[in-house]
């Protein structure tokens, strides 16, 4: 049992490993960039027709670590069911990208329907909701069943979105009853969005909302402990926009204390999650601060972190990258190359490596397994979220 442990990161870092949902799984990586709404150049290309270059935008969210890929086609430019279409049948065609699901995301449920007929396995729809009653949710739940999908539901019902705590549970439970007990689904099918809202906005009425959501999540897993909870993580940072360095370092500090209270996916850019341990001090506990809502009567916490977004930003968009780690030994380097997903170096410190064993079998059992142990660690503690 404990060598299937150890070699399991290289299984998944070879790509051989299928994408199979357990407690132990820790965190689902969904990549974000297919989407039209999220990425200016995917929208760019779909727009012009150049669908075999927007293949490359899925390469490389499969290549940061997706391991599934969110794919949106909502723009009023565009011709949702053609472009959805067009898309998923060229996905399914590249082995490279097809090996990991598809999660076929639109507000249209048209669109929904468009992308069930293109895609091959099991796949996940997002999204469904009460908004506009529950007799539409069932008929659109009916829909995706008969495909063998996953649905992702919203926390939306007739009154409007769930933002408390309170409601989010209420409503996801309420949707629960209704796709087991009516429909038929098995709950280990059923996704929750418990709504993921931006914070740190400057409004007081926004400060709990990252509360919101962790306990939500929380609760809604006590109470249906088989379902999974997933979210559009960067909404939550979306106050910070055009200032990546503190966007990331909130994206990755609020997944910390999400993943720890039972949130199993949500939706990333997968290359820009950075490792909980490696954000600045300063910078983590200010995340910490507006995440958790603490320290901020009169929005004084989110007044520090804006202060410090504006420091950052008076650098520049281009941050300087510390790399006082190559001074380290090759033992060391090729530990934070793993860690970090960095690939710049990779060859040169091996080669390195090599020259400084006895065996090259020796750099495989030692830096780089004990590089691949301190992966395993950060990741079971929900440190670490891409899973290459």
């Amino acid at each position: 049992m404990e060598d299937a442990v150890v070699i399991k990161p290289y299984l998944r870092l070879a790509g051989l490993e299928p994408l199979i949902v357990r407690p132990e799984t820790n965190f689902i990586n969904v990549g974000e960039r297919t989407n039209v709404t999220g990425s200016k150049m995917f929208a760019r290309l779909i727009r012009d027709n150049k669908y075999e270059e927007a293949l490359s935008v899925a390469r490389q969210q499969v290549e940061n670590g997706a391991q599934v890929l969110d794919v949106n086609m909502d723009d009023a430019l565009l011709e949702g069911v053609l472009a959805m279409t067009t898309f998923l049948n060229l996905v399914q065609s590249e082995p490279d990208i097809a090996k990991i699901p598809i999660m076929i995301d639109s507000s249209k449920f048209e669109i929904i329907e468009a992308g069930l007929k293109c895609v091959q396995g099991k796949c996940i729809v997002n999204s469904i909701s009460m908004k506009e009653g529950e007799e539409k949710f069932i008929e659109q739940a009916i829909i995706c069943q008969s495909y063998g999908a996953s649905v992702i539901v919203m926390a939306f019902d007739e009154k409007g979105q769930a933002d408390t705590k309170e409601r989010k549970v209420e409503i996801c439970h309420r949707a629960y009853k209704i796709l087991t007990e009516q429909v038929g689904f098995d709950p280990q099918d059923i996704i929750f969005d418990p709504n993921i809202f931006a914070i740190a906005t400057g409004m007081e009425e926004h400060n709990n909302y990252g509360v919101d959501f962790i306990e939500a999540t929380r609760e809604i897993k006590q109470l249906m402990p088989l379902t999974k909870i997933s979210g559009g993580v960067s909404n939550l940072s979306f106050a910070f926009r055009g200032n990546d360095h503190v966007r990331e370092a909130m994206n990755s500090v609020f997944l910390f204390y999400a993943i720890k209270a039972g949130m199993d996916m949500g939706i990333v850019n997968a290359g820009q999650l950075v490792v909980y341990d490696e954000i600045e001090p300063q910078l983590k506990e200010l995340c910490e601060d507006v995440i958790l809502n603490r320290n901020n009567d009169n929005n004084e916490a989110t007044e520090k972190m804006i202060a410090f977004a504006e420091t950052v930003k008076a650098k520049g968009k281009v941050i300087v990258k510390d790399e006082s780690w190559r001074q380290t030994s090759v033992e060391e380097r090729l530990k934070h190359s793993l860690v970090n997903g960095i690939t710049d170096y990779i060859e040169a410190d091996t080669e390195e490596a090599r020259l400084k064993y006895p065996k090259p079998l020796e750099v495989i059992e030692g830096p780089l397994m004990d590089g691949m142990n301190v992966v395993g660690d950060l990741f079971g503690a929900g440190k670490c979220f891409y899973r290459k």
